[in-house]
């Protein structure tokens, strides 16, 4: 059984940030926009926690981490740790760090599969990139009925 509450999820990028909400319920997963990266991070992240509590209470947030197909660190994954330890300053709420290597290129094959090229939907790749973050965790959730995901300090343990 799922627990109710909205459910955040977001892509990280160097250049846009993707974000996701669930229902309630959890039950739907939803594209809710994309942000630019500011060069000052913690406004981008004051940006996004405001858009996505517009929309009601939140319960959680995840963000994919992003690691290469032999599960290792990246440039990248460095930077999601930065933005996972700067955002747990702006907010009390658990962050979940959930694996998300193939969330990209998912989102691609779905843009493909309706016609749009990459260069056309680059912020639609990121918010639907955060949507396939956001329904494997809801799935994860769904059938072991533990919550998904890491937190920055087990994910530091079990990647170091």
């Amino acid at each position: 059984m799922l627990r109710t509450g909205r459910r955040l999820a977001i892509d990280v990028g160097k250049a846009r940030i993707g974000l996701a909400l669930s229902d309630f319920h959890a039950i739907l997963a939803s594209p809710l926009g994309t942000v630019l990266r500011g060069d000052d991070l913690t406004d981008t992240q004051k940006k996004m926690l405001s858009m996505a509590t517009e929309q009601g209470e939140l319960l959680e947030i995840y963000v994919g981490m992003p690691i290469n197909l032999k599960a290792e660190s990246t440039a990248s994954t460095e930077d999601a740790i930065e933005f996972v330890a700067s955002l747990q300053g702006l907010t009390q709420l658990p962050i979940l760090l959930i694996d998300e290597r193939l969330t990209t290129a998912l989102a691609n094959q779905q843009l493909k599969q309706v016609g749009k090229s990459q260069k056309d939907a680059r912020n639609t790749i990121d918010q639907m990139a955060a949507v396939a973050i956001l329904e494997y965790a809801l799935s994860v959730e769904t059938n072991t009925g533990q919550q998904p995901g890491l937190n920055l300090e087990q994910w530091r343990k079990e990647h170091d």
